[in-house]
């Protein structure tokens, strides 16, 4: 098969899990390569519906294997409990779960210096998940962090130097915010159980995906967040840790460019962002709380109330631009479907001028307006289309719009939960 990087072409949240378990199959391998279990990816199969934070998307289908990359930030205490989670209702793990050696380890340190950060910022809070994903790539780039890897050395050797780390995380959470200390022994002793249950997945990533790499394997990515929660190319410090537009495909997994293959952007059918930062399309007040109702719009991992808005063509060209997309799946088009009218963000203005670009500094993206296109809704259920054919003629004119729009043609619609409440259109929506 031919290989297939999706991406978040949002600010995360955009259907992604549903995605990639309704494309996934026949793969070889989903390989997840950036952030932590600060992302949340719901996959509803039949009447079940299964929420994975830090196993790949893949784990749902059957003979697929999944692949953590080295640039996650990985809480073994998180991925036991999802593993074991997910044993318990049938499905195998275990025998298809690779972890990356070079992946940076998360601490209960981490966690708990997110919160008290987080705390510190007061009214200029990121909105963070608290899972304690920017400590940890914190001690990654100062190069003072645990990996992986280390879950396989010796056990004395590996509870000794958990205590080492785990003091010196108490020294500042001591001398910085005066909070109570971690109790070193009991973490440490933790952490050794957990390496012997991890130890069988750990891998060399240069080693296991040696198929991918000269092409005699398949492989799905699967990004986590989205383009404009990239800590460098998105609004910025209102970002995540990680590099989630494309570039960090490839240095989270060691793989070359050539094995990305297709590259393709996820996007609701309107706009969500959870946490704070600028979201220039954003309804407040009745309006906004009417599409988070209809789209049941509550986060995966935090369950907070996100923040919905219109369709941002600025945003969403720049997401296709700076990731090179060569094709561009629309999900929740359904959650549309009782709308009698429709907004869609064609340019914005700042200051008097219309910029047709996203502005990425962030004094300009906070006071950029939109400039809206008033769009008919077609108030018609699409639930049940399984082919374009299918949808009302207004749900298709909305479609042919954002493809013409964005210049990269539509080659997915999902218009449901369920893994089967989606439409391929590998050649495209306009007519």
């Amino acid at each position: 098969m031919e290989n297939r990087t999706l991406i978040g072409g949002q600010w995360g949240d955009e259907g992604k899990g549903k995605v990639i378990d309704a494309l996934g199959e026949g793969f070889d391998w989903v390989i997840r390569y950036q952030g932590g279990a600060n992302a949340g990816h719901t996959i509803q199969i039949g009447a079940s519906e299964h929420v994975v934070h830090l196993i790949p998307s893949g784990v749902f289908r059957e003979g697929v294997r999944n692949y953590l990359g080295g640039g996650m930030v990985i809480d073994p205490w998180a991925l036991r409990d999802e593993i074991l989670e997910l044993e318990a209702t049938g499905h195998t793990v275990r025998d298809r779960l690779y972890i990356s050696s070079t992946a940076a380890l998360l601490m209960p340190y981490h966690k708990r210096f997110d919160e008290l950060y987080e705390e510190q910022r007061k009214r200029r809070s990121i909105g963070t998940t608290g899972r304690g994903i920017g400590p940890a790539y914190q001690d990654k780039l100062r190069r003072t962090g645990l990996r992986v890897g280390d879950l396989a050395l010796p056990l004395e050797k590996l509870e000794r130097i958990a205590i080492e780390h785990i003091l010196e995380a108490n020294e500042l959470l001591s001398s910085l915010f005066d909070a109570e200390p971690l109790p070193a022994k009991v973490l440490a002793e933790e952490l050794v159980t957990l390496a012997q249950t991890l130890r069988p997945m750990i891998a060399d990533g240069f080693t296991v995906l040696r198929g991918v790499r000269e092409g005699t394997q398949s492989a799905l990515f699967e990004g986590a967040q989205g383009t404009l929660l990239d800590i460098d190319h998105g609004t910025y410090p209102y970002v995540t840790s990680s590099n989630c537009t494309v570039g960090g495909a490839l240095t989270g997994t060691g793989l070359p460019p050539r094995c990305l293959g297709d590259i393709v952007g996820v996007f609701k059918a309107y706009c969500t962002r959870v946490g704070n930062g600028p979201f220039p399309t954003e309804l407040l007040a009745e309006e906004g709380e009417h599409l988070r109702e209809l789209g049941g719009e509550y986060g995966a991992t935090t369950g907070r109330p996100r923040r919905c808005g219109w369709f941002d063509l600025v945003a969403a060209r720049y997401a296709v631009g700076i990731n090179g997309l060569n094709g561009v799946v629309i999900t929740k088009l359904d959650v549309l479907d009782t709308l009698p009218a429709i907004q869609v963000a064609e340019a914005y203005d700042l200051d008097g001028e219309r910029l047709v670009d996203f502005p990425v500094r962030l004094d300009a993206s906070q006071r950029a307006r939109p400039v809206y296109k008033d769009l008919p809704g077609w108030e018609k259920p699409t639930g049940k289309a399984r082919k374009l054919s299918d949808l009302p003629a207004g749900a298709r004119k909305y479609l042919e719009y954002l493809e013409r729009s964005l210049g990269v043609l539509i080659v997915g619609i999902s218009v449901g939960k369920t893994r089967d409440q989606m439409i391929l259109t590998p050649t495209g929506v306009t007519t």
